[in-house]
């Protein structure tokens, strides 16, 4: 009797360790990636046009209103992106450039210019 107790014990333990690592992969797959301000360079080139370089001036800042991003805090980089790609958000231009975009490029994007003062 004391051996089917402790059966029951185990293998309840072993479905509930199962359980949680099952729920934990699930959680790690639905974690937003990580960025990185590195693998951004290769990207920023469809940005600076209109968000500007680094120590230059703009024009498209002041005439149409265009943020400059540098500084930005990622996560609302990241959000602000994901919005222009479903449509919430709308302007053309960033649209087409954020429907083009993986969830990582966004992230990396987000690195890269939240890091820049």
């Amino acid at each position: 009797m004391k051996s089917r107790t402790s059966l029951k014990r185990t293998l309840s333990a072993l479905a509930m360790l199962a359980t949680c690592a099952m729920a934990g992969s699930a959680l790690a797959a639905d974690a937003a990636p990580v960025g990185n301000a590195q693998a951004a360079l290769s990207k920023t080139s469809m940005c600076i046009g209109c968000h500007g370089i680094k120590g230059y001036k703009a024009s498209f800042p002041e005439v149409y209103h265009v943020p400059m991003i540098a500084g930005q805090n990622a996560a609302y980089i990241v959000e602000a992106l994901k919005e222009y790609a479903s449509g919430a958000r709308t302007f053309p231009t960033m649209e087409a450039i954020a429907q083009s975009l993986s969830e990582q490029d966004m992230a990396d994007l987000a690195a890269y210019y939240s890091s820049l003062k």
